[in-house]
């Protein structure tokens, strides 16, 4: 089964959101002493490595409104291909740095809804998925993402 654009939007963003959350209140000292919150980093910037990666190639005018996507995409490989040479205070920059303006371009659009697609849905229980932990209603929370000027 193909999926959407809008279900790969849906990835990065909660991705994003991930990251955001993995990391507050960390400075480069205490992130660099805690391998569980790197690896976890590291995991959500595959994530959105990976959906960008696919969504150029099922819907390129919309991965292309994404700034720098194709660097976002390469930062995904140096992940994946040059693990054992990662230098932290790259990953680190990534996540202060430009990542954090890219992230704040993502917003959530009230145009339509749209839910993801039902294999996500799985790994949830239904009073999870009606009642997530930022406290925004599913609904709202499954609208598709969309990249803004």
């Amino acid at each position: 089964m193909r999926r959407e654009p809008a279900a790969y939007l849906w990835d990065i963003r909660e991705a994003a959101l991930r990251i955001r959350e993995f990391v507050v209140g960390y400075d480069f000292a205490k992130y660099t002493r805690t391998e569980l919150v790197q690896s976890a980093v590291e995991r959500q910037f595959e994530i959105i490595g990976e959906a960008l990666s696919q969504l150029a190639k099922i819907a390129p005018a919309v991965a292309s409104q994404i700034p720098d996507y194709q660097q976002i995409i390469a930062f995904r490989n140096i992940l994946i291909h040059g693990y054992a040479v990662l230098d932290q205070s790259v990953v680190w920059k990534v996540i202060q740095g430009d990542w954090l303006c890219w992230r704040r371009r993502f917003r959530i659009s009230s145009a339509r809804s749209h839910r993801r697609p039902a294999r996500h849905n799985r790994s949830r229980s239904p009073a999870a998925r009606s009642s997530p932990a930022d406290g925004a209603p599913y609904a709202v929370r499954n609208q598709p993402a969309r990249v803004e000027d």
